[in-house]
């Protein structure tokens, strides 16, 4: 059993804490120190406007579930959004591309803005963190939100047919690509830095008799 002087100590030692904590010098956080983070900005959210209709990745938006969207990064990569003028945060799944206004860094859904306090103000200073990457390793590249466009020739279910496909095609390749649980082998033409590069190149293949649709590349 502990002397009264033990407990003393003790009772000592921690008013010292609740001193220091208070003064700001013993550091307080609710996000783990080692989780990185891979940027900061402007973060705004969508509704009932998109409410029911397809995601990028093609599931429905549901605008209840804690969600958002990203420009670059890859679909299904979690990520811890803070907001920086009130400290509170949110975890939130990317399965849609976004936002395409000004210098914005993020879109989250309704129910993401409302846990971090941002329905009324619109838009938030942000910070993200990564916990969880998605279909595909977080880079350099993918963080930057500096899109990249394609154009997409086919989608088939068997390797094979792809590449037969991409063979009779100068300039074309296969992709693999993962939608939820199921894979397809993608035929994609040319990597172009705007959008209206790859509508050229689409164009130039429609004469020769080839339809394809111009697509954000999945970095």
């Amino acid at each position: 059993m502990p002397t009264v002087s033990r407990l003393s100590q003790l009772a000592v030692l921690f008013l010292i804490m609740v001193f220091l904590s208070s003064c700001g010098i013993v550091k307080r956080t609710s996000l783990d120190d080692d989780m990185r983070i891979l940027d900061t900005g402007i973060a705004s959210w969508y509704g009932s406007k998109f409410h029911g209709r397809p995601t990028a990745n093609g599931e429905t938006y549901n605008m209840n579930d804690l969600t958002a969207a990203h420009r670059t990064l890859p679909f299904n990569t979690m990520l811890r959004v803070e907001n920086l003028d009130n400290g509170k945060s949110v975890v939130v799944r990317i399965n849609d591309r976004g936002p395409y206004v000004g210098n914005r860094i993020i879109d989250l859904s309704r129910k993401s803005a409302r846990e971090i306090d941002m329905i009324g103000t619109g838009t938030a200073r942000v910070a993200l963190y990564l916990i969880r990457e998605g279909d595909r390793p977080v880079t350099s590249q993918n963080v930057s939100s500096m899109e990249t466009f394609t154009v997409q020739i086919a989608s088939f279910n068997r390797e094979p047919d792809a590449k037969r496909q991409s063979e009779s095609i100068p300039g074309s390749r296969v992709e693999k690509v993962t939608i939820g649980s199921n894979i397809v082998y993608r035929v994609y033409y040319g990597t172009y830095r705007n959008v209206n590069e790859a509508r050229t190149a689409r164009d130039r293949l429609a004469q020769d008799g080839i339809n394809g649709f111009v697509k954000q590349m999945e970095n």
